[in-house]
Parts: C-alpha cells; structure tokens; sequence
C-alpha cells in the first residue's frame, strides 16, 4: 500500500482540488480517498451537524461515501475516480482515538490519499504534500507542526497572485529553504511535475498475484 497525504495552511487553500487532480491523474492506483474532518464543541461527529452532545460523547465516525453526484469533499474524490470513499469525522483533538478503526478500515486496501495535516502524527505517509498561498494570512497549528515533514510545497505562484512575501506571521519563508517546491496558477491545482514526483515517491504499480 502506498499512503499519501494532502495539507494545507488553511481553509480553501486547494487541498481538495489538489487532491482530487492527483486521483484523476493516476486512476491505475484505485484509490482509497479520506476526508478527515474534526470539529470544535457543538458540532457532533457522527453527522458533522450542531448537537448537544456531551464532551465524551460520540468522540469519532467514520462513514464510507458512496455518492458520485454530492457536493461532499468525498464524493468529489469518487467523482476524480477515486475507488472508495471514507469520511473520518472527530471532534477536536481526538483523532488519535479513531485512528485504530481508521486502520482497520484501510488494511486491505491498495492505495490511500488522505486530506489533512493532523494525520501526519499518526502515520508514516510515503509522500506528504502541503498547499501552501502567501496571500491568506492564517496558519493552522496543524500545518504549522509538520510543515518540516513535507515533501514538498504546492505553492500558490506568488508571482500570479502579487503576494511575493508571505502574509502570515506564525512560519518564517525560511522554513521552506531546501523543499521541492511546485509552483500553481489555480486553475488547475494539479500539474505534470507534481504526477511525476509522486509516482517516482510510490514507485510502480504492482500486478496483482
């Protein structure tokens, strides 16, 4: 199995959409696509919706996501090709009480791509990708945390976008000294040079016996 994962520093930064491009691009792999999704007091994880839940009440769910034709994240990644779907919902800071199941889950299938950063703890991913925008000012604590454990940088072209120095505070430009960095003009998300460098990272497509 090969296990990718995908992060961002923030919300609506192309996580996704990098995502479901990597999908599209390499069908051979019959993916298992995961959104990971964790949620502050109030929102419950067995539907991602408001509830009254208590605080160790209903702590992690994860659903498999059959429908091509949603609006979901997940079903986005179905709809690219992905061959199985899972919505991995927690509340926050509990994530690693889901990852067991998550595991089993996943044990028999031949390739994962995952959206999150927060997974990264808890897995040894072949390749971690972060999508990256000098525009947007916020910085997850997430993204923050395993920014040197990236591969690689999908940095929005701060060239395209006028932003040519970062406008977050929380992480020096200097952190990124060294990364191979692809550069993205949204759209597209995906490019030739991000396929080839994660097929060189899993390698070839084993036969099956």
């Amino acid at each position: 199995m090969s296990l990718i994962v995908i992060g961002g520093h923030t919300r609506n930064v192309g996580k996704t959409s990098l995502m479901a491009g990597l999908i599209s691009a390499l069908p051979e792999r019959n993916w298992t696509a995961v959104k990971i999704s964790q949620y502050g007091h109030g929102v419950c994880s067995v539907n991602g919706k408001t509830c009254n839940c208590a605080v160790d009440e209903h702590p992690w769910a994860i659903t498999q996501v059959y429908d091509r034709d949603g609006d979901s994240d997940t079903s986005r990644f179905l709809a690219a090709g992905a061959a199985k779907g899972l919505w991995v919902r927690c509340k926050q800071g509990r994530l690693e009480e889901a990852i067991p199941a998550f595991q089993q889950r996943i044990t028999a299938d031949e390739n994962v791509i995952i959206e999150s950063n927060s997974v990264v703890g808890f897995v040894q991913p072949d390749v971690y990708l972060t999508v990256l925008n000098f525009s947007v000012a916020d910085f997850k604590e997430s993204a923050r945390r395993y920014l040197d454990r990236a591969d690689a940088v999908v940095l929005h072209d701060p060239a395209a976008n006028g932003h040519k120095e970062p406008a977050w505070t929380q992480v020096s430009r200097a952190q990124l000294a060294g990364k191979q960095i692809f550069y993205i003009t949204p759209p597209p998300y995906i490019t030739p040079e991000i396929v080839d460098f994660v097929r060189q990272k899993i390698g070839p497509v084993h036969a099956q016996v």
